[in-house]
């Protein structure tokens, strides 16, 4: 079973999908923390998008806790959150901190219209550099850390925010503002 956390709008096929948000290809309406509904050591690839950040930096011990349960020894976990160093960047190279490129990741927003009508927000808590994700891995568990190029994926054909780049889609010569990572249970 692979799985897709926080997939949002993005459909990847032969993934089964969990998203808080209301989409025909969400297969479990849920917090990415609570995956309860999975049976231990029952995925052998978990991948997430930009969805880690929503966690704060004690938070996201449990949630990394709860995605190593349900992975099969051996089994990877992918994840790709703002890529704290490529931020730095592009504000070096543009000098302008309400920039696309920095606002955005550091802070993110997302709205969500909760089952009683009221609208939430979502932002960002927090934003890692290759070495504090690497920390923070390792202490959950995991082993074997290290970047990931998305464009050698089995969902490189699925844009999503692992292949973000300022400016917007210049994938050759442009800034990868996220944090490809992945790891093994």
């Amino acid at each position: 079973m692979k799985i897709n956390l926080g997939c949002g709008k993005n459909y990847i096929p032969g993934f089964v999908h969990v998203d808080l948000d209301e989409h025909p290809h969400i297969d479990h309406r849920s917090n990415v923390k609570d995956l309860s509904f999975f049976e231990n050591n029952s995925a052998e690839l978990i991948y997430s998008s930009h969805t880690l950040e929503y966690f704060d930096r004690k938070e996201v011990v449990d949630v990394l806790s709860e995605w190593y349960r349900v992975l099969k020894p051996e089994g990877v976990l992918r994840i790709a959150v703002p890529d704290f160093e490529a931020i730095v960047k592009v504000y070096k190279k543009y000098n302008d901190l309400d920039h696309q490129g920095i606002l955005g990741p550091l802070y993110g927003f997302w709205p969500y219209k909760s089952t009683c009508d009221k609208i939430d927000t979502f932002y960002h808590k927090t934003t890692y550099d290759f070495n504090s994700l690497k920390k923070l891995l390792f202490t959950s568990g995991f082993s074997d850390v290290k970047r990931y190029a998305w464009e050698n994926t089995i969902h490189k054909d699925y844009d999503d925010f692992s292949q973000a780049y300022i400016p917007h889609m210049a994938k050759e010569n442009g800034i990868l503002i996220s944090l490809n990572v992945e790891a093994v249970k």
